[in-house]
């Protein structure tokens, strides 16, 4: 039997072929996700080990936690401790590091780098071992600035240039007097870093006379465990916590290991939906393969194979075929890891350097996929193979399907849908994450049941295309018919095809209703015409809103100033607003009472209010972050949304309190409205500072949406792997089709059907079943688009469902270029099948 079973695979190269393809492409996306994770979690954590190779000992301020009704204030590093620490025994030096923000601008004064991941920080002596120069010397005074290799070459940047440079403040244009290598992890991944000498970085960073961290290095021969140990003795305990640099390098390796592990969860369910769409192909080829041979196998029984050595051999062959398919998989999945890492390259999303990783996991992995999947997709072909009593099987009259399977089939197929539209109805009315779970696992239950009940499915559907089938004459009455003649076949195959356009016309209908939402959110929420903020999130200088009420045109400014707060016992952060203004500025729904701000009156959005139990009128105990507090009385209850919420009161109350007030953003409303000129002059007004983002509305809600609209191209782009894979299943059924069916042909053939109109049936077929999957995929991807919907309105008020039609009619486009692009080959196949030898074969 096993001879028996090798001879099968040989004997059927081109179906098999197709088979291995599909299992391969399964394998190489699995395989090729690894080897890219596995090959930047390594790059990062060799290139974080290295960026501690100068610190023995990090001593860092002590974070407590706040208590009371205190907000607490982290400690301050100063050159006492700095001193304190170089003269504990076993330290050879102590090195204090100060750093924050620090945009740069390239030639045509763009920032450089990714905004949040644009650093600045401090050049220590004339030669800091942490960063070595490769031209140049220190930097010194204001005047003076060291760039980074790769962000001076992407800024085409030389010693001796002028740059422009932003912090907090004015525009600095100091002088590149030196260029340094570093293995720091934000610059490998596209940002940038600016040294200036250390008095200069304590006073940009606002550190005058105190230090972020001190690095500690130990005297030879001395462990990092002892330096600690003499480190914690001789520093006060409740100011200063340490950390060994093994442990630094340990922490960020597995932080970088956390973060990757997320995208590579992600990479994995797509390529688990190819494998997913594959496993139908590979049983489909193998139900086929097993009936074109049911005469083969019956006379084997009748010689005497038991069923058990039918089914074995039917499943060595798969063995044969998930091994080879496995092994073909791990290779390009390499080729597709070392692809990827380039990629990233050419978009920019750099990396630090590093060999292309290829753990003994991956390569089980591959193997054990490769072999599984085909197994299993081959076992129920094989068993149902060996059922077959040899007589029947020599007569051809095992064919049909009895009326007991077929309405077993449909009533488990009707039970598992009806449940999974019931559990996704109720999770819908299920508030934000609480009915995420309860929404997968319908979906779950509702494609399996769509899954088992679409042979039923496909009659009427595709009888629904007969009137235009009629139009090409005999070839499109043949190809109706035989796209209903094997129902489960045209189902599992149109099933392939309909997986993947139910994920992307789900993820189309959700991202172009959320952009609406989101749209109609900074229109409605706000009156401004613009928001000023910091590339990266950080404050602005308070100067900034003073700059801007001072311009022409002006005519409403509020800067939002955010600061922590313990109110009951918990930490709340209050938002200061000028009060005479912001009413001016925003439009937001009120729940209850006026929306004022002014002394002690505030405005609570509805959730924090119902947190607390507040209504207008209310009163409530503020405790500030220098200690003092004072009542609140809550004048007005308004309606919160993702871009507004939280405690409102004016910054004449709030400023004194706070020691070093920031603002997160400014809004401005002016008199000529939103205009390319008018945005113009705001950042002119400004410096042309390339730290500070000017953005109207619309830019706000694209910047909002970009997440979104990135995560939808990502599956656009891996649901492309499943489209391939369900094109081959389309390809292997009709091959078999056609093959299974060259007696037919031939006498079509005989009787008149020139090649012409043999072409033109397998093509009409192909698309037949490729448009079914279409439809029932996008009527699938429109219902779960807009039950994940509802889970979002319950946290979004202004999402409404928004259908795609432009969208959803390019992918019924799509899936119909797949079933033509799919019958080329068998089309041209039964074309020129010999009649004589075609009549014959059966």
């Amino acid at each position: 039997m096993f001879r028996t079973a090798l001879r099968n695979v040989l004997a059927h190269k081109a179906r098999l072929m197709m088979t291995v393809l599909a299992v391969m492409l399964g394998v190489a996306f699995v395989s090729g996700t690894l080897v890219f994770t596995n090959t930047i979690s390594d790059a990062y954590r060799n290139s974080s080990a290295k960026g501690f190779d100068h610190v023995d000992v990090a001593v860092r301020p002590d974070h407590q936690e706040s208590k009371g009704n205190t907000v607490g204030k982290t400690p301050e590093l100063t050159e006492a401790l700095l001193a304190e620490s170089a003269k504990v025994p076993g330290a050879a030096s102590a090195t204090g590091v100060v750093g924050g923000f620090t945009a740069i601008a390239d030639k045509d004064g763009d920032l450089i780098g990714k905004g949040w991941q644009s650093e600045g920080g401090n050049y220590s002596g004339a030669e800091d071992p942490r960063y070595p120069l490769v031209d140049g010397h220190a930097p010194s005074g204001k005047d003076e600035v060291l760039l980074d290799a790769k962000t001076a070459e992407r800024g085409g940047y030389r010693v001796g240039d002028t740059v422009r440079i932003s912090v907090d403040g004015p525009v600095l244009k100091p002088t590149v007097t030196g260029i340094f290598t570093t293995d720091d992890g934000n610059v490998a991944a596209g940002g940038s870093l600016a040294l200036f000498d250390t008095a200069t970085a304590q006073r940009l960073f606002g550190k005058s006379g105190t230090y972020d961290e001190i690095d500690v290095r130990a005297e030879a021969g001395v462990s990092q465990a002892a330096l600690k140990a003499a480190l914690d003795k001789a520093l006060p305990g409740d100011l200063v916590e340490t950390t060994t640099g093994r442990q630094l390098a340990d922490d960020q390796a597995e932080r970088i290991s956390s973060e990757m592990g997320s995208f590579r969860q992600m990479l994995l369910v797509f390529a688990g939906i190819a494998l997913f769409v594959g496993t139908f192909i590979i049983a489909n080829t193998f139900t086929m393969l097993v009936a074109q041979r049911t005469r083969e196998l019956a006379l084997l029984r009748a010689v005497g194979a038991s069923r058990r050595q039918i089914t074995r051999s039917v499943l060595i062959e798969a063995f044969v075929v998930g091994a080879v398919a496995g092994v073909a998989g791990l290779v390009a999945g390499i080729g597709i890891g070392a692809g990827l890492r380039s990629l990233m390259g050419s978009l920019d999303a750099t990396a630090p350097d590093g060999p292309l990783v290829i753990s003994p996991g991956t390569v089980v992995t591959a193997l054990a996929v490769g072999v599984v999947i085909t197994m299993l997709a081959a076992w129920l072909p094989g068993r149902r193979a060996a059922k077959i009593a040899p007589v029947a099987a020599m007569s051809s009259l095992h064919a049909p399907a009895t009326t007991k399977s077929l309405v077993l089939r449909n009533t488990l197929g009707a039970l598992f849908a009806g449940a999974g539209v019931a559990v996704v109805l109720a999770a819908t009315a299920m508030d934000g994450s609480d009915g995420q779970a309860p929404m997968g696992l319908g979906a779950v239950l509702l494609i399996i049941g769509v899954f088992v009940l679409t042979p039923l499915l496909s009659r009427p559907l595709i009888a629904a295309a007969s009137p235009v089938l009629r139009i090409f004459g005999v070839s499109g009455k043949l190809a109706r018919q035989n796209s209903v003649r094997n129902p489960r076949r045209t189902a599992t195959t149109a099933s392939a095809l309909m997986i993947g356009l139910t994920l992307i016309t789900g993820m189309t209908v959700m991202a172009g209703s959320l952009q609406q939402a989101i749209d109609k959110m900074a229109s409605s929420a706000l009156r401004a015409d613009y928001v000023v903020s910091m590339a990266n999130g950080n404050g602005l200088s308070p100067d900034i809103d003073g700059k801007l009420r001072e311009l022409d045109g002006v005519t409403a400014t509020s800067p939002l100033r955010n600061a922590p707060s313990r109110i009951d016992g918990e930490t709340e952060y209050l938002t200061g607003v000028d009060g005479s203004s912001i009413a001016d500025l925003t439009e937001l729904p009120m729940d209850s009472g006026t929306f004022e701000v002014g002394g002690t009156r505030v405005v609570v959005d509805d959730d924090t209010a119902a947190a607390h139990g507040w209504r207008t009128g209310s009163s409530f105990t503020a405790h500030y972050e220098d200690g003092k507090a004072e009542r609140l009385t809550v004048a007005g209850v308004y309606v919160g949304n993702e871009m507004i919420s939280g405690i409102m009161l004016d910054n004449g109350t709030l400023t004194p309190h706070l020691t070093d007030p920031t603002d997160m953003q400014v809004m401005v409303k002016t008199a000529a409205g939103a205009s390319e000129a008018t945005k113009d002059a705001l950042e002119k007004a400004l410096g042309a500072n390339p730290a500070i983002k000017v953005q109207d509305k619309k830019d706000l809600s694209t910047e909002i949406a970009q997440m979104f609209t990135l995560i939808l191209n990502m599956v656009y782009g891996l649901l492309a792997m499943a489209v391939i894979v369900a094109v081959l299943g389309v390809i292997n059924t009709l091959a078999m089709s056609v093959f299974e069916r060259s007696q037919e042909i031939g006498m079509l053939r005989a009787i008149g059907l020139d090649r012409k109109g043999i072409k033109r049936m397998v093509r009409l077929e192909s698309l037949v079943i490729s448009l079914f999957g279409g439809v029932l995929g996008i009527g699938l991807g429109v219902f779960f688009g807009w039950a994940a919907g509802e889970l979002l309105a319950s946290r979004m008020a202004t999402y409404e469902l928004v259908l795609p039609w432009a969208r959803m009619g390019v992918f019924l486009l799509l899936a119909a270029t797949v079933g033509v692009l799919a019958a080329l080959w068998p089309a041209r196949r039964a074309a020129r099948l010999n009649m004589l030898a075609a009549i014959k074969s059966q």
